[in-house]
């Protein structure tokens, strides 16, 4: 009689991995390395979290950012990674559904905020929501809204805030929200709405923290890649995200 289905077997697998990881990792036996494919919302998070993972386990972490889209479109061409995290839980889910994650793997790891910044070029006492209201701008940065969750979050508080049909021809569309941020800190666009975890890190400029409910929530989901499964640095990095201790830290860096 089979007492576990495949998401069960799965998850034993998973588990075992794990166990096996935490053994062998706190001294450096049998280290191992895993390519980690992240949303550039989340870069810097995790090049923060990263020391702490390595130290403790042994193992080591190799680091890919780009978009979800573009990321997503790379491990369907075969890229080699093991692990996928996502600014979604959309991309995660479709890999999912095509058979190119471990069923059960799949989980949210961060709730992003979105912040509407002001380029620390520009001059006067205007606040960003005040100036996006009256127009005292000439360029709006947001992520692509076709690739990139940041993007269409954006989309939907440029609706909520009734400015979404008048703004069209002042956007400048990045790769993705480390772009748009980009575009901002370089004064390229006067103003941006990005993922607040970028403006938490450098700092520059005005920064309006958008209510939660403007738009929906932008949780983030990470996934076991079907490469990874015999990882055990992959499945140990997993089991690390998923731990208390990494909570309070996001909430320093720009997450909910």
């Amino acid at each position: 009689m089979n007492l576990f289905g495949s998401s069960g077997r799965a998850f034993l697998t998973l588990l075992l991995l794990a166990l096996f990881s935490a053994q062998v990792g706190t001294n450096g036996a049998h280290a191992a390395v895993t390519s980690v494919a992240v949303a550039s919302n989340f870069k810097s998070a995790l090049e923060k979290l990263k020391p702490i993972f390595e130290n403790e386990t042994g193992h080591v972490v190799q680091l890919s950012a780009g978009s979800s889209g573009k990321l997503f479109a790379q491990i369907q061409a075969g890229a080699p990674f093991d692990v996928f995290l996502s600014a979604d839980q959309e991309t995660p889910k479709k890999l999912e559904e095509m058979s190119l994650s471990v069923a059960g793997s799949r989980f949210t790891y961060a709730t992003g905020e979105l912040a509407l910044i002001s380029s620390a070029h520009l001059k006067g006492a205007l606040l960003p929501l005040d100036r996006l209201k009256q127009g005292a701008f000439q360029k709006l940065a947001i992520a692509n809204p076709k690739t990139a969750p940041y993007g269409r979050a954006a989309l939907e508080v440029l609706e909520k805030w009734k400015l979404k049909e008048a703004t069209p021809g002042q956007w400048v569309i990045g790769e993705n929200s480390a772009q748009a941020f980009q575009f901002v800190a370089t004064g390229n666009a006067e103003l941006g709405i990005v993922a607040y975890s970028h403006w938490i890190e450098r700092k520059e400029g005005k920064v309006y923290r958008i209510p939660e409910g403007d738009h929906h929530p932008i949780r983030q989901d990470a996934v076991l890649l079907k490469r990874g499964q015999s990882n055990p640095a992959a499945v140990s990095f997993l089991q690390f995200l998923r731990s208390e201790r990494v909570k309070n830290p996001l909430l320093g860096l720009g997450y909910r």
